[in-house]
């Protein structure tokens, strides 16, 4: 490809002597008679290489200079200076303000044509460079997206399998673990401090809530009506037990599987177990999948209870605002109930 050669001098005849110079390698030459005019060229052209006399009426060449370097589009385009100042002062100062070489006049045909060139290929090089480190990094991003997204993908299937071995277990059906997953994402969609990345979090971890029943005695999970009191201490084990194996991995989804296992049974008030958090002490995430839970045991048949109305079970939820649930998250549930009402009748 032709390169571009911006040429910019207030004497036409040092132009055209340039020009003449040059026009054996076939460059793609345009000119301007001073700063302004060079400016305007600039904003509109793509050059690959700028020849600039100092001394110009108006804008003088390290001006133009200077304004290229602080332009993000211009910045890397080589500047040769082409003056007849040949003093170290001026040397120094075209040099500070971004140029890449300095010619002084009268200069030589080979000279000129030997620093073009290079700099010509060292401006055709570093831009080559920029496009592959740009294209390196892009494939670098892909690659840890797809690596992340596969990783992810992994997780969603492996609790998928927990959430099977859950069911074999306990008294819990499938349909109650997809039902209290579609309740959680459905709060959590309409919690304003919940973005939708968390409620697609919350969806795929809810299900594993009560993973920790895998370790509870199977005479305590399937015993048909009230639990004793020393049964129900061993009931809420599940909860820590869940805690001991799920807080080993780092993985997203499965850190807020064990937040959710570990939490969902706390309430508001602080009369909760494991650990008798309160309030906001409670991660949002368990707080959601606490409500879920609660509403979907309650108006579901489990081997120790009948289902309740769904009137009586919304009554419940209600009552204890404020003590067991968090109070803006029962608002929400309020606000919405037909919603979750389709959901409990699916």
């Amino acid at each position: 490809m032709t390169s571009k050669v911006l040429i910019i001098d207030d004497v036409i005849e040092n132009i055209q002597v340039a020009m003449n110079i040059l026009k054996e390698e076939r460059y793609d030459f345009s000119y301007a008679k001073n700063g302004e005019e060079a400016l305007k060229l600039l904003d509109v052209n793509n050059f690959d290489l700028v020849l600039l006399d100092i001394m110009m009426p108006g804008i003088d060449g390290y001006e133009v200079c200077h304004r290229m370097k602080n332009d993000p589009r211009l910045l890397d385009i080589p500047v040769i200076f082409l003056t007849a100042k040949s003093d170290i002062d001026s040397m120094t100062k075209a040099f500070a303000v971004g140029g890449v070489d300095y010619i002084t006049k009268p200069f030589h045909a080979d000279e000129l044509l030997a620093r073009t060139k290079t700099h010509l290929e060292l401006y055709k090089a570093k831009k080559l460079l920029q496009s592959n480190n740009l294209n390196l990094q892009t494939k670098l991003k892909e690659e840890k997206k797809r690596i992340y997204t596969e990783l992810e993908e992994n997780q969603k299937e492996m609790i998928f399998i927990l959430t099977e071995l859950v069911e074999s277990v306990s008294d819990e059906t499938g349909r109650h673990i997809k039902r209290v997953a579609e309740y959680s994402r459905l709060l959590a969609h309409y919690h304003p401090a919940v973005s939708e990345s968390d409620a697609d979090v919350i969806y795929h971890a809810s299900p594993m809530h009560d993973i920790g029943k895998m370790g509870v005695p199977e005479h305590i999970l399937h015993k048909k009506g009230s639990l004793t009191k020393d049964e129900f201490e061993v009931m809420k084990t599940h909860t820590s037990i869940a805690h001991k194996y799920l807080k080993i991995s780092k993985r997203k989804l499965m850190k807020a599987a064990d937040i959710i296992a570990y939490e969902h049974h706390e309430k508001w008030s602080g009369e909760g177990y494991p650990r008798g958090l309160k309030g906001s002490e409670i991660h949002i995430y368990a707080r959601i999948v606490a409500i879920a839970d609660v509403f979907d045991a309650l108006t579901h048949k489990r081997v120790y209870k009948d289902a309740w109305k769904i009137e009586d079970a919304v009554s419940f939820i209600q009552e204890n605002s404020g003590s067991h649930f968090d109070p803006e998250l029962v608002a929400i549930f309020k606000e919405h109930l037909d919603e979750f009402i389709a959901i409990a009748q699916d």
